[in-house]
């Protein structure tokens, strides 16, 4: 009774410490049609799907990310030593749709609920990562789509860092039909 009694004098205090923690943290940028991804260097608004941004210290401007699955990575990378501020994910709860995911829709991205190992494949082609604010949502597009839900927590490096196999299942299959054609018609 008296753990009970000491937890329910310090809970305000510690929901004060959250919303002091977010109070301090740079507020989200609005993406606009001059935002590069970080990694391509090409315009966000080209290219479908969630995106990412992450504020480092002593920077004025966050870095952009065209995919979930790259700002993740970036933050998990060995050779990253930036102190990270912030994270943020396109809310694809309230995205429109899919090609149009939200210029200013962010959340932070501890707190998004991220369908992980869907058919959903990212604005740079690479298996996404897709965050919601809303469970609920994202229960909705898994039975649409695939995956599984994962807290950050939860997610793998090699959810984020392992490298995406985008060969065809015959890799010499395009080059021995080349092969074939320039000597049919040296022959011919």
């Amino acid at each position: 009774m008296r753990t009970l009694a000491i937890f329910l004098i310090l809970l305000p205090g510690l929901a004060a410490c959250k919303d002091e923690r977010a109070e301090s943290l740079p507020p989200p940028v609005e993406m606009t049609a001059d935002a590069l991804g970080h990694y391509c260097q090409m315009n966000l608004d080209e290219h479908p799907g969630p995106k990412g941004q992450i504020h480092l210290a002593g920077m004025a401007y966050p870095i952009f990310f065209s995919q979930v699955r790259d700002a993740i990575a970036y933050q998990r990378m060995p050779e990253q030593n930036y102190r990270i501020e912030a994270a943020y994910v396109s809310d694809m709860a309230t995205a429109a749709s899919w090609e149009e995911p939200g210029a200013d829709n962010w959340i932070l991205a501890d707190d998004a609920f991220y369908v992980v190992g869907s058919r959903a494949v990212g604005g740079m082609g690479a298996p996404e990562l897709v965050p919601f604010s809303d469970e609920a949502k994202a229960e909705e597009f898994v039975a649409l789509r695939g995956g599984r839900i994962l807290r950050m927590g939860e997610i793998r490096d090699s959810d984020v860092l392992a490298p995406v196999n985008q060969t065809p299942a015959d890799p010499d299959s395009d080059y021995r039909k080349r092969l074939d054609a320039g000597a049919t018609e040296r022959n011919s």
